[in-house]
This record gives structure tokens, C-alpha cells and sequence, in this order.
């Protein structure tokens, strides 16, 4: 068997790591799979760049220039609004015509075009596709927060100036989803049983399969090693209890930093001793930003690429913490987990999924600061850190191991009860 796996970068998002060890974990497992990315970064055999052109750049700004208009030149939600009108037909590349099975990704500015993955249907090949966000589901946003209206059809969309009306972008890129999918089957995969459960309640999906299915992890990378060791070759204090903030922006509001800057701050009140023995380590874009209002001693770190020494610093820490106002189902809770170290986040999405609470870490009330600082407390000073960390070891292997993860995918892949979309 023979499987396409189809995403805009090959290493940039939470997508791309997801999708790069979703090929390892079928290529382990018996499976041939290459991977079709527009931003290629390595010189990977298994991974083929689109061909190179200026039309690349042109799809990612043309659909940017048409979201700008929409939103009437203002920048607010530039980023927030995908609505695939300019992509590659990929339907021509040898990698595409040889593979049995296309495995969709996160296809979005500029990658494929509505009208692209319909000529992927109209191939009659297998489609799968995992959802890393609500998107496939929707008309144009990837968050829908409290907004239930791609439950029976966009419309009227939050995102847009005035809240859009009757007949606005998102009702208009709705049809074209109605379109694309008329006729044609697609096993949709959502990252978590909580995004499961929201597309399957997607008016747009109506008719299709909706599955869920974790994404893998390899427990040969992400794995404990000595503490002190780690924190030594990173710079960062041996006598103090380390809090992890991770996040790929560190200022993206949607990752919640004020949440755990609230919490630290109600910390140092309640606990006066915390300010002597804590500490906050920042890692991601910007990290420096949002160091001046947390009250402990913080070390930011930056963005870092190298995957062995994120995994230093997961190893340096004592909590993970990861306040998201909205979330599929994180990587880096599972990478922090793979390395021992016990998780805290909101009552949100997959995040429950991943956190066993007061097993694994602790799942705090949504957007509730209180609350997530109950539970930095309980990891770092009440709970018994070696049953905490050996309970998020055997949560990892039994659940996020490639070997699970690589059979449910192939079990989809050879399902006859949907496997043409002729």
C-alpha cells in the first residue's frame, strides 16, 4: 500500500510534527508513504516539495489579499479566516498518480484550493483526512469558540466587520464546501474525541465518516532523562521548581499566557516562599515579551527548532503548563508526558483526553486563573512526583505509541465499506 500524505509544511505547526511522525510510525509499520509539503525544509528523501514556482507565493497572497478585502482592509483576523480559493492541482505529480491512499493534512494558505481537493475526489483514489482543527468542518475559521452556527450552515460570521450578514464570505465559501464534498466521500480523523464530536455535529459533514484517532509519538525521542543533568546544559537553575510554558508564539492569546501569569501572580500572594524556590521557562517566539509581569525569576528561550533540545527542556521541567483557551489535542502535552513530566491546562477540547486529572497532572476549570494556580501548586508541592511521572509514561505508551497509532490509520486505509469515491 501506498500513501500520500498531503500538508502545507513539511516541519512549521503542530500539523507538520504530527504529520512527519504519522509517516514515520506507517513506515515502521509496513506501510510506503511519502509526504507532499509546498514549504519543504529538509533534504528528506520521503518528502517532496511542490514544484517550484512564483505561483506558490502568489496563491498564499492572493488568498490574503481576497481575506484583506473581506475583512475591509483591516488586520485583526487576517490570520484567522482560510477560504482555499488558490492552491496547486496536485492530481499531475507521480507521487500523487502511484499512491493508493491521499491523506489530507492541514492544507491551508494556499496549499490546495477547494477545487483542488475536489479533482482529488474526482480521482476516485481514497481520501483521508485528519483534521488538526476545526476547519474542514466549518466555512472559514479554525476556532469556532462559543459559535455554533456550522452546526446547520455558516453564515453572519463573527470574524467578519459587523458580523457579516445573510449572504457574507462564510456562507458563500460554505456552498463551495457543499460543492466539493456533493457526491464524494472522505474518512474525516479528528486529533481528539472532542473535535470527533464537533465535526460530527458539522452540517457540512453530514453523510461523511468522522473518526478519531490520537497522533503519534516517538517515545525513543521524547523520553526521561536526568534532570539536573538537562537543566545544567541549559543554563537554568538546579535548586528551583521549573514551570514550562510552550507555545509556538508565546504572545498568541489563544495559548493563555495571561492565564498563568494571573496564576503565578496569585501564587506569590497566597505562597510568598514560591518567589525564592519558582521559576518560569518560555519557550517559543516572543518569549521575551511576556516575562515582565510574571512575579517569579523566568528564563525565555526563545523559538527553537532542534527537537533534541526541546526535549532537554521538557526534561528540565517539573510542570508542563499549557493554559489554551482553545485546543485539538496538543503535542506538546504528549511530548512532556513522554518525558515524565506531569501536565496542566483547561478543561478545553482534547486537553482532558490527554490529562488524567490528579494522575497525570491536573485539568483545570476553564479560564479560571484560580484554579490553574491550585493546580501548579498540587504538582509542584502535594502530589508524589514519582507516581505522577510514572503514570504519564505508561499513559503515553499505551495510547500515543506509533505502533497503536500506525495500525488504527492502516485499519482505515484497508476499510472496503467506503473506498471509492467514483
Amino acid at each position: 500500500m501506498r500513501v500520500l500524505i498531503v500538508n502545507t509544511s513539511e516541519r512549521t505547526g503542530g500539523a507538520a510534527v504530527a504529520a512527519n511522525r504519522l509517516m514515520e510510525a506507517l513506515n515502521n509499520n509496513g506501510v510506503k508513504v511519502k509526504m507532499l509539503v509546498r514549504d519543504k525544509e529538509s533534504q528528506k528523501l520521503t518528502v517532496i516539495g511542490l514544484p517550484q514556482s512564483w505561483k506558490l507565493q502568489w496563491h498564499f497572497l492572493w488568498e490574503r489579499l481576497c481575506v484583506w478585502f473581506h475583512l475591509r482592509f483591516q488586520r485583526q483576523h487576517l490570520f484567522d479566516v482560510d477560504i482555499a480559493n488558490a492552491g496547486s492541482d496536485i492530481t499531475r505529480l507521480p507521487e500523487f498518480q502511484e499512491a493508493d491512499v491521499i491523506h489530507l493534512h492541514w492544507i491551508n494558505q494556499g496549499m490546495l484550493s477547494l477545487r483542488d481537493i475536489r479533482m482529488i475526489l474526482e480521482s476516485g483514489k481514497r481520501v483521508v483526512w485528519t483534521m488538526h482543527d476545526i476547519w474542514p468542518a466549518t466555512a472559514i475559521c479554525h476556532l469556532t469558540l462559543d459559535c455554533r452556527k456550522f452546526e446547520t450552515g455558516c453564515q453572519q460570521c463573527r470574524l467578519l466587520p459587523g458580523g457579516g450578514g445573510p449572504h457574507d464570505l462564510s456562507a458563500s465559501v460554505w456552498r463551495r464546501k457543499q460543492q466539493m464534498l456533493s457526491g464524494h466521500h472522505i474518512t474525516f480523523v479528528a486529533c481528539s474525541q472532542w473535535l470527533a464530536g464537533e465535526a460530527g455535529k458539522s452540517a457540512l459533514l453530514k453523510g461523511q465518516t468522522v473518526t478519531s484517532i490520537p497522533n503519534p509519538i516517538d517515545t525513543h525521542i521524547y523520553r526521561p532523562l536526568n534532570r539536573q543533568q538537562m537543566r545544567q546544559e541549559l543554563g537554568l537553575p538546579a535548586d528551583k521548581r521549573l514551570v514550562l510554558f510552550v507555545s509556538q508564539r508565546a504572545t498568541n492569546p489563544y495559548k493563555g499566557m495571561q492565564y498563568l501569569t494571573e496564576a503565578c501572580q496569585q501564587l506569590s500572594c497566597q505562597y510568598p516562599e514560591m518567589t525564592d524556590n519558582t521559576a518560569v521557562v518560555i519557550l517559543g517566539g516572543h518569549a521575551e515579551e511576556v516575562t515582565q509581569q510574571l512575579p517569579f525569576e523566568s528564563y525565555p528561550l526563545g523559538y527553537v527548532n532542534d527537537e533534541q533540545r526541546i526535549v532537554k527542556v521538557y526534561n528540565a521541567a517539573d510542570v508542563f503548563v499549557l493554559p489554551s483557551l482553545s485546543e485539538n489535542l496538543p503535542n506538546t502535552i504528549m511530548e512532556a508526558m513522554a518525558c515524565g513530566v506531569p501536565c496542566i491546562g483547561f478543561n478545553i477540547g482534547g486537553i482532558p483526553e490527554e490529562i488524567d486529572h490528579r494522575k497525570t497532572g491536573y485539568v483545570a476549570a476553564y479560564r479560571d486563573a484560580a484554579d490553574l494556580a491550585k493546580g501548579i501548586h498540587w504538582v509542584l508541592f502535594e502530589s508524589t512526583a514519582d507516581e505522577v511521572s510514572a503514570a504519564c509514561l505508561k499513559k503515553v505508551k499505551h495510547n500515543y505509541s506509533q505502533q497503536s497509532v500506525a495500525q488504527r490509520y492502516i485499519d482505515i486505509y484497508e476499510d472496503n465499506d467506503h473506498h471509492s469515491n467514483l
